[in-house]
This record gives C-alpha cells, sequence and structure tokens, in this order.
C-alpha cells in the first residue's frame, strides 16, 4: 500500500524483505538511541526463520514513509492476534474489550518481538518526519479498524511525537547497569574487585559468597565473541535456551534457524558465556552487544538475553547472567548493561532502576478514556515505586 501528500509517500510493506536493508541500517545508523536489535538483519531473521511471522500471530506491517527516493522515516509494524512476547502487559484490556462484547485483536503493535529493549522505534530523518510517521501510523490503524495500536520500550524521541500526537503514556521498570566508578569527569571501574569495592558491606559478602559456591562446585566459565562462536557452541547455547522455556511449560519463541541466521548476519552482536564442569559444557548465557559509532568494533552497552542450564548449581545463575556479564563489561570497558524486564533482585547486583515507557492508542472513545485514568494511577504507583528503590542503593553510602 501507498498513501501521501503532495511531498510525503507512506508505504505499508508485508515483509522486511521488502524494505531494502543498507537504506534502513543507514536511517538507524543516525538514532539517538539504535540498538542491534533494529537492525535489519535482526527484524528479517525473525521474519524468515518463522519465528516472528502471521503463523505465529506476528503479521508484519512495516511502514515507510519517503519523500522522493529519500527514506524519511520507517518502524517495524506488526498486526498481533494475541499479547505474548511483548514484556508490556494488556491482557486486563483484552479482558475488558471482551466482557464488553468487543473485538480487541487484531492490534497494532511497534515493537522488536520477544525483545524488551529500550532504543529507537521510530527510525526518522529529523522530528518533523518522526511526527509524520506517528500520524501515518495512527490513520492506517484507523483505517484497517483495529483497536488499538502500541510503541513500545521508545526512545525519548518516539515517546515525545507520540504524545505530541496525543497517544496515552505508560511507564515500567527495567534495571540497568552503569560502569561509572565517580569522579569528575565519571570514570570507570579498573575491574571486578573495584567494582565490590563501591557496594556496601553485605552486598559484597553476598556476591562474593554467590561467586564462591559456583566456583567451589568445579564451574569455570569462557566466552566467545562474534565468529569465535563455533558452531558447536551455538547449538549447545540453543539446547539451553530450548529447556529453560520447557522447564516452564512453553516452547521458545525462536527457533534455531533465528540463531543461525543471526550468527551468520550479525555475528559481531554477539557473546557467549559457557560454563563447563570436569570439561563438558553445563550452562550457557549469551549478550547482544551494540556498536560504539565513536569506536568501530568497539561495544558500548550490553543486553542480558537468553541462558539456560542442565545442570543445577547453587548461584549458577547468578554468576552466568551478571557476575561474568558485568566482568567482561569492565575488562573492555562497556558503557552499561542492561538486565532486562523486570526484576527486582538485581539490585543487589547493582543493577539500578530505570523508567521505561510506551505509548498507546485506543480507537474506542470510552475505553480511552478508561485507560487513560487506569495509567495515571499506575503511573503514580511507578512513582512510588520508584522512589521506594532509590532508598534501597546497594551502592556504599558517602
Amino acid at each position: 500500500m501507498a498513501k501521501g501528500n503532495d511531498e510525503f509517500l507512506a508505504r505499508v510493506h508485508a515483509s522486511p524483505a521488502e524494505v531494502d536493508a543498507a537504506a534502513w541500517d543507514a536511517l538507524l545508523a543516525t538514532q539517538a538511541a539504535p540498538s542491534p536489535f533494529m537492525r535489519h538483519a535482526y527484524l528479517a531473521a525473525l521474519h524468515d526463520s518463522g519465528s516472528a511471522t502471521a503463523a505465529s500471530g506476528w503479521t508484519p506491517r512495516f511502514f515507510t514513509l519517503w519523500r522522493g527516493r529519500a527514506l524519511m522515516a520507517a518502524c517495524p509494524l506488526f498486526l498481533k492476534d494475541h499479547s505474548y512476547g511483548e514484556y508490556v502487559f494488556d491482557w486486563a484490556w483484552a479482558n475488558a474489550y471482551h466482557d464488553h462484547g468487543l473485538a480487541y485483536y487484531p492490534k497494532g503493535l511497534v515493537a522488536v518481538p520477544f525483545t524488551p529493549v529500550p532504543g529507537t522505534r521510530l527510525l526518522a530523518r529529523d522530528a518533523a518526519s518522526r511526527a509524520l510517521l506517528v500520524e501515518a501510523l495512527v490513520a492506517w490503524c484507523g483505517e484497517e479498524k483495529l483497536s488499538s495500536l502500541h510503541l513500545l520500550f521508545g526512545a525519548d524521541e518516539d515517546i515525545a511525537a507520540c504524545a505530541q500526537a496525543g497517544l496515552m503514556l505508560r511507564h515500567t521498570v527495567q534495571f540497568h547497569w552503569k560502569n561509572e566508578a565517580g569522579g569528575a569527569p565519571v570514570q570507570q571501574w579498573t575491574d571486578f574487585d573495584s567494582f565490590l569495592a563501591s557496594l556496601s558491606h553485605d552486598k559484597r559478602k553476598k556476591i562474593r559468597q554467590e561467586r564462591r559456591k559456583v566456583q567451589d562446585a568445579g564451574v569455570r566459565f569462557r566466552w566467545a565473541r562474534g565468529n569465535d562462536i563455533s558452531d558447536e557452541d551455538w547449538a549447545f547455547f540453543y539446547r539451553c535456551y530450548a529447556r529453560t522455556y520447557r522447564e516452564h511449560g512453553n516452547p521458545p519463541y525462536l527457533t534455531p534457524d533465528f540463531f543461525q541466521q543471526v550468527a551468520r548476519t550479525m555475528p559481531e552482536a554477539w557473546l557467549l558465556f559457557i560454563a563447563e564442569r570436569e570439561g563438558r559444557p553445563m550452562a550457557s548465557s549469551l549478550i547482544a552487544l551494540s556498536q560504539d559509532g565513536k569506536n568501530p568494533g568497539a561495544p558500548e552497552a550490553a543486553y542480558g538475553r537468553y541462558w539456560g542450564a542442565l545442570e543445577r548449581v547453587d548461584c549458577l545463575h547468578f554468576e552466568a547472567c551478571y557476575y561474568q556479564p558485568l566482568q567482561w563489561c569492565i575488562e573492555h570497558g562497556v558503557s552499561r548493561f542492561e538486565g532486562g524486564a523486570q526484576g527486582e533482585h538485581k539490585m543487589a547486583r547493582a543493577l539500578m532502576p530505570v523508567r521505561t515507557t510506551s505509548a498507546h492508542w485506543l480507537a474506542h472513545p470510552a475505553f480511552a478514556d478508561a485507560v487513560e485514568r487506569f495509567l495515571e494511577r499506575e503511573g503514580a504507583g511507578i512513582d512510588n515505586y520508584l522512589d521506594h528503590l532509590g532508598e534501597r542503593s546497594p551502592f556504599r553510602h558517602t
């Protein structure tokens, strides 16, 4: 589909393959908060591997906005017939629609499937193009008679454009670690021990005890990055990943082919930790890396993604998912580590609370009013929660 005015043309694409990869990635590179999950290769792998397609409830309708032959703005849009894999929960809204005899699904979703990582969602050359993209999204959802439009984990510029267009804002809390040793200007930690020294006595003691339990169990870690991750390592990781989902009674969201594709098309974005005991691999954790635009090849941020274990060892999860990645980040000068959705326990490992924001448009006026009142109450609760968390810093008081 294509429509627009005399200057701009909006197009809707049925798959990421219909969008030029180089143009998409060039636009992404100009954004203030890019991430590897918004790269064309990542989104294409989700689609081509069957992980996020119409068959799994993720029907792609990617939007692009053009001025002449110039790509001015773009975003991934999915038609959803469920709310799985989103991490901003609207099941209660769907149930309320159902109770009143209304259809909540399909809905429109601007997000990266299965990926609760904040960052740019509306790729745009400037604020005006971003505003036009939001306008086109809302208009199209109305024309398609969708119940709603949701933009999840957006960057500040995305949220500002959505708020200006009248979308409602919703806040959640994540926990991120920053590589900041303090001082003016801010300095990074020199090693893991210097990081531990900044924590309160009880937190420092607990981390050392947890790490010692893993070491005393005979577990040792190795890591590999990019092309150094072997096919055998990827295959072992997938065994761990799939087992974690099945232990919780769910099939894994992502297929083996997805990981094979991203390993081939964007290898520099992956860091894999493998735990071994007596020479046998027994657990793994996968970390994603974003690149420092000023220093190509150097990671700027790390994102905790997936983990799994074939054997039980006390505190192994903390070592694989927090302590090993944090130690690696310190040794390689990575500025922050994002621990993923939820998890107040992460504060004890010095991952501090961060507000994340999504934007929502509901077509039904009465439901929009009800949701807006709910979000006001929920937002006040989030503010109080953040204040409460702020009083529980794991760092030493100075």
